[in-house]
């Protein structure tokens, strides 16, 4: 079996796999629904020995308007809270801030072909994901709560 077919055959065996996207830059991209309500990419890159694992969020306003109403000091504490945090993780990172304020992030990890097995890539999904969750539970814990009531998207469907 190739790499394609086991990975593609792990997430149905999951029930995680979404859909096949096309992406002239990779062999094949996954997007996935890992753990449910929780969209993630998985991406073979061209000419790559690795498979890329990643999940991008975008911060929502609610959040976003809770951080904006707290002082600089405290974004910037949180800023390198969530960056000691997510390192903990031994994931990749890419936050994108304006002026002290997180409006995305994207958490990524990377299997090489001689370390894949279904245990590594389930593993692996997990680290991703409870890095994402580490985010969003530090938001939480600096700047409050939103509203139960809120609707909040789950736009962190990521394009390489």
């Amino acid at each position: 079996m190739d790499i394609e077919e086991n990975i593609r055959n792990w997430l149905m065996e999951e029930d995680s796999l979404l859909e096949k996207k096309f992406d002239e830059n990779s062999d094949f991209h996954y997007v996935i629904e890992f753990p449910k309500e929780n969209i993630m990419d998985v991406v073979k890159p061209r000419g790559k020995d690795c498979i890329i694992v990643a999940c991008a969020t975008q911060v929502a306003q609610e959040h976003l308007n809770l951080m904006i109403s707290s002082t600089p000091e405290n974004r910037r504490e949180f800023i390198l809270d969530l960056q000691f945090g997510i390192n903990s993780f031994l994931v990749d990172f890419d936050l994108n801030i304006n002026q002290d304020l997180l409006q995305q992030f994207v958490v990524t990890d990377t299997i090489f072909e001689d370390g894949l097995t279904k245990n590594e890539f389930i593993k692996t999904l997990k680290r991703v994901f409870k890095a994402k969750l580490h985010c969003i539970f530090l938001i939480d814990k600096k700047f409050g709560k939103i509203s139960p009531k809120v609707n909040v998207s789950n736009e962190n469907d990521m394009f390489i």
